[in-house]
């Protein structure tokens, strides 16, 4: 009878192993994105979200991490792939499909965006519910940040004020770069990032507006001889990125494992990505100049030129979106107050 008992007690065991293990199975999540596995976006970032998350949950979530599209397709492609629910997350680029985020594109524009990724990625949850929620439909964004700002590479001209990208052709992945581009009298090349290299190889392009954090990653310091910023690290606008959920599955979640993404995904959180970036951005500048590129920073009164030259770029995304039924001036000018506060409030703290 012991017997009996003992062997009814283990097949019961074994029975809980296999449906706790069946049950476990549904929280597990595929994470693709556009960047290779060595890429600080996921080393310095994704990863340490995704622990964050599996942590939080008990170890009931399991986030497998698939680079550089080896999921298949392009990167423009991914925010289609996370709606349709080919993928359960995904980290893009918004600019990768033009005009899909209008409201987001706010903290991309020069003059909005000067050099700091942290309170723009507080300002982008300060006003995701009255502002950007809009633009996210069929996904839930876990979080949404931006880089350190676009800067000018080139290959061989040294840029001082505007009117030195005259004729250039420019890389950019967004169009309100590229609106960036041609007010500054260049001509835009839009293409995924993996794409540079080669581009720059064969003279596609003259340059490029991106941050000094891909650098080591393309190689950029074989490919350029200059990296110009402005006064104070001011960059000419920057890149808004997301990491976002399928929207169904997001919603076929228990309480508890959205509470898991939630915890890791909060103010705290975006601070820390906000450092992040800052951080790998100065790493892969000192690749450059280790590798003897001239790093130009431009004087407050070079600066003060491009600033000039770029305004009318916000005035141009105000009459495009506000074509569309929204209020962009009042976008541009709640923007400009939460960068600010959550600046001074950053350093206040």
């Amino acid at each position: 009878m012991k017997t009996k008992l003992a062997r009814t007690a283990v097949a019961a065991l074994a029975l809980s192993v296999a449906a706790g293990g069946a049950w476990a199975q549904d929280y597990t999540f595929k994470l693709h994105h556009f960047l290779g596995a060595k890429a600080p976006a996921q080393t310095d970032m994704l990863e340490p979200w995704a622990k964050a998350v599996e942590e939080n949950s008990g170890g009931k979530v399991k986030i497998e991490i698939y680079p550089s599209m080896t999921l298949g397709g392009r990167p423009p492609e991914l925010i289609n792939q996370v709606r349709d629910g080919v993928v359960d997350l995904i980290w893009t680029v918004n600019g990768y499909t033009p005009g899909l985020f209008p409201r987001t594109e706010v903290m991309e524009l020069p003059n909005v965006f000067i050099n700091d990724p942290v309170a723009t990625n507080l300002a982008m949850l300060d006003m995701y519910d009255a502002y950007l929620k809009d633009d996210y439909a069929g996904v839930e964004p876990m979080f949404l940040h931006v880089h350190a700002g676009q800067a000018i590479h080139t290959v061989d001209k040294e840029i001082r004020k505007p009117e030195d990208l005259a004729g250039l052709k420019m890389r950019i992945p967004t169009r309100t770069g590229a609106w960036v581009i041609e007010a500054l009298g260049a001509t835009p090349v839009s293409m995924p990032v993996p794409d540079l290299p080669q581009a720059l190889s064969k003279k596609v392009v003259d340059g490029a507006f991106i941050p000094w954090e891909i650098i080591p990653a393309l190689k950029l310091q074989d490919q350029t001889e200059y990296q110009i910023e402005g006064a104070d690290k001011t960059r000419f606008g920057t890149t808004t990125f997301q990491v976002s959920m399928n929207k169904a599955r997001w919603d076929g979640l228990p309480e508890d494992i959205q509470k898991a993404f939630r915890d890791a995904s909060g103010r705290d959180w975006l601070i820390e990505v906000g450092n992040i970036w800052r951080n790998i951005d100065e790493r892969g500048i000192k690749v450059a100049t280790d590798a003897s590129n001239t790093h130009v920073t431009l004087t407050e009164e070079e600066t003060a030129a491009f600033e000039t030259a770029l305004e009318p770029v916000v005035d141009r995304w105000v009459e495009d979106v506000s074509a569309k039924g929204i209020d962009g001036a009042a976008m541009v000018a709640m923007a400009r107050e939460r960068i600010k506060a959550n600046a001074e409030e950053s350093m206040s703290n």
